[in-house]
């Protein structure tokens, strides 16, 4: 697979036929070399759980689906923060009948080792529902572990979500 950002820019509906246009000309060169073109929710229009299924929805090839990512829900953004994001959990119920990985995004941990902004139990049982069979990759972008301790500790709590869900 090749992952692609669609994030767009200007109008919502000329950015999701930009979109549309270009996953269609990359699906007209991966599809016969068996690559899957799948789209990451990866800020601006992207970010957006309903705008991202619609373009998916429209391009209507079972080759061309989503990168489903934990953390990156933030439509606009500032230069240090988020200025208007979409419900996490909303948005990947809306992306995960399309998913074709799943990346499970961690900033931090508390003492029982439950990750600090992301409710992983829900968002497992989000990906769980979709019927969703294939990886779920780590994604550790804190700054109180070690890159290896984040991903260790991404693991131990995904394997906990795995043992309930």
């Amino acid at each position: 697979a090749i992952r692609v950002n669609a994030a767009g820019s200007g109008d919502a509906q000329v950015a999701a036929a930009n979109a549309v246009d270009g996953l269609q000309r990359l699906l007209a060169y991966a599809q016969p070399r068996g690559v899957d073109v799948i789209v990451e929710n990866h800020g601006g229009y992207s970010s957006d759980g309903q705008w991202v299924s619609g373009v998916i929805k429209t391009v209507g090839n079972p080759h061309c689906g989503t990168l489903a990512d934990f953390g990156n829900f933030c439509i606009e953004r500032t230069a240090t923060s988020c200025a208007r994001g979409y419900d996490r959990y909303k948005g990947m119920t809306e992306i995960m009948p399309y998913a074709k990985g799943v990346s499970a995004k961690s900033y931090g941990f508390d003492a029982t080792g439950n990750e600090t902004r992301i409710d992983f139990m829900r968002m497992m049982s989000i990906v769980k529902k979709s019927g969703y069979r294939g990886y779920v990759g780590i994604e550790y972008e804190g700054s109180e572990l070690s890159e290896e301790a984040g991903i260790n500790a991404t693991h131990a709590l995904l394997n906990k979500c795995f043992a309930a869900i």
